[in-house]
């Protein structure tokens, strides 16, 4: 059985946040890097990628394994490049924006399983309800060069592309495979329609 890894990206400068760290907003009282990692690392071995090991974001990473990204202002490619290079070879690397509240361990759970019942060789997406493509990604250990490759801000799309033969996309609940909070709009959105969520 191949083993997996999470791989957690927080290594963006929340450039859209108006001078706001998008991952340290809270939801309820937790910090929300703090929160994802804790539901990453109950699943598997969790690697966070971070602006730089002193970073404040590294206070809330928990038991994950922080990862430096210098060039991270190239964008998410770089993210992952860093990334992947940290993980054992031999894993495949399950890839996550840290910005997803509404991913859940069970979520990541899944994922883990459709890849593990199947070949070991297939892409597994997460996807909305009406099976829009969404996050997260697990990819095989035989997609590892072509990850190590990505550059821009484009994250794998490339190599989802490249490897369409072995993409099976799940349905995750609701919209948690697609909402992210990149603006102070968007956070003040999802805090008042979940005001009970911790």
């Amino acid at each position: 059985m191949t083993p997996v890894a999470i791989l957690l990206l927080a290594a963006g400068a929340s450039s859209r946040m108006k001078g706001r760290d998008k991952l340290t907003e809270k939801i309820g009282e937790t910090p929300l890097l703090e929160r994802q990692a804790e539901r990453a690392t109950k699943v598997a071995p969790t690697w966070v990628t971070l602006p730089s090991l002193d970073h404040p974001r590294a206070a809330l990473i928990g038991s994950a394994k922080p990862v430096a990204v210098p060039d991270a202002a190239e964008g998410m490619s770089a993210s992952i490049r860093a990334g992947v290079l940290a993980i054992p070879e031999d894993h495949a690397v399950m890839i996550l924006p840290a910005d997803m509240p509404d991913i859940t361990s069970d979520d990541l759970h899944l994922i883990a399983a459709m890849f593990q019942s199947g070949s070991g060789e297939q892409i597994v997406q997460g996807a909305g309800a009406d099976m829009t493509p969404g996050h997260p990604v697990l990819f095989p250990p035989a997609c590892r060069g072509d990850l190590l490759k990505c550059t821009g801000d484009t994250g794998a799309r490339t190599v989802i592309a490249a490897h369409a033969h072995r993409l099976l996309r799940v349905s995750l609940p609701d919209n948690h495979a697609l909402t992210d909070l990149d603006t102070p709009e968007a956070w003040a959105a999802y805090l008042a329609n979940r005001p009970a969520q911790s």
